[in-house]
This record gives C-alpha cells, structure tokens and sequence, in this order.
C-alpha cells in the first residue's frame, strides 16, 4: 500500500527542543530535591503524563512530586524560550514543503498540549503546513501506546499503513509501529537501541532522507 500520508513527532523532530527538556526536567526535579540526572529526562521523551508518572516513581520513589516538578520545568522552559525563541529542526521546511507540494497529507502527533504545540509552530513558521495536530491531551492513552497514530491517522483519513511516522524516540517508536504505521527514526539525542531498530522500518540521517524513504517504499508497492 502507497504512502500517503506523513505524521510527525514535534519535539526532537520538527523543533529543536528536546534537549530544552532534558535540561529543564533535570534543573525542575534537582530544584525540587530529586537526584536527577540526564538519564532520567530521556527515559520519559514523548511519554504522556500518566506513564511518565510512573516511571519517575520507579526512579524516585512513591512520594514523587510530578505536578511539582513539571510544574517548575514548564515555568523555567517557558521563561528560556520567552527570551531566546525555539528553533526548528534542520531541513524541516525543506521536507514540510516537499510534502505538500506532492499531495501528501501531513499531521503533527505529540505529547506537548495542543495551545502550546500551536504556539511553537507558529513560533518557527511551520504550523500552516499541518492538516492537523493530535496532542496526547485528545486522545484515551499518550506515548507509548499506539491511540495517538491512530487517531492522526484517522483524522488524516488514510490507514495507519499508508502513513510514515517519524520519530526521534523510543516511546515514540512504540507508539508509531503498535498503531502500524511504517515508523521511521530520525536520531536526536541519541541514536537507535535494538529494540528501536526493530521497530523501524528505517532510520534517517536527517529529514532530508524522508523524501528517498517514501520513494522507496512506494517503489516496493
């Protein structure tokens, strides 16, 4: 079946500021009394509140604060961008505009609350290219469960297997191939684990590559 559609993580995919939440979550949760390290915060990239919650327990105990950490790292993270902006993703508006200059249907999946997704891509100029923008806050389950391809998936119209999802996570890739779309990795701040690269049905270098991916594909068909 023909590619059709392209759905696309924002955070580490399409904006740069995956690495503004590792650091955040670690100056938030170390603000708070918690030993945080890097590690923690990439643990939980892409994963919705209620996973998240647990995981974090698992690091730090039962008593752990999530609404106060959280809390603390969207006031530190908001004054940072206030003050120095959110940049996109090399070559996003690159593949953005390739996308739509071929007929393809294009959707934003992520865990980021929908105003606030709104506001960053407006932010980078890229919000006008999206047919539509599914937050994790819509949907019964977030990251790792597969409820938020689906729904971008629907909402695009198409099947999840006429959709590439692109993801720069583990959590995500879950999220992406349990749906059954055909996920691809595009590597951000770390690259592919086993388990990652068996979820994959490739791995780019960058955005750029996702217009050979597709043609590949679609040449497969």
């Amino acid at each position: 079946m023909r590619i059709k559609g392209v759905i696309f993580d924002m955070d580490g995919v399409i904006l740069d500021s995956e690495k503004l939440y590792v650091r955040f979550w670690k100056e938030a949760g170390r603000a708070c009394g918690y030993p945080w390290e890097t590690e923690h915060s990439l643990a939980i990239r892409s994963m919705s509140r209620p996973y998240a919650t647990e995981r974090l327990k698992g690091f730090f105990g039962e008593d752990f604060d999530y609404d106060r950490v959280r809390n603390m790292r969207i006031k530190l993270m908001n004054a940072y961008i206030e003050q120095h902006g959110i940049e996109a993703k090399p070559h996003a508006d690159y593949i953005l505009k390739w996308l739509r200059k071929n007929g393809y249907k294009t959707a934003v999946a992520t865990a980021t609350p929908l105003e606030r997704t709104k506001k960053y891509l407006k932010k980078v100029g890229l919000y006008g290219y999206f047919d539509k923008i599914i937050s994790a806050h819509m949907v019964e389950r977030g990251k790792p469960a597969p409820d938020i391809y689906l729904r971008a998936s629907e909402e695009l119209g198409l099947k999840p297997k006429e959709c590439i999802a692109i993801e720069d996570s583990l959590n995500g890739l879950r999220s992406a191939s349990g749906a059954g779309c055909n996920a691809v990795m595009v590597p951000d701040l770390d690259g592919p684990n086993s388990e990652a690269l068996s979820l994959t049905r490739a791995v780019a270098s960058d955005l750029r590559d996702i217009r050979k991916i597709i043609n590949d594909i679609n040449k497969e068909m």
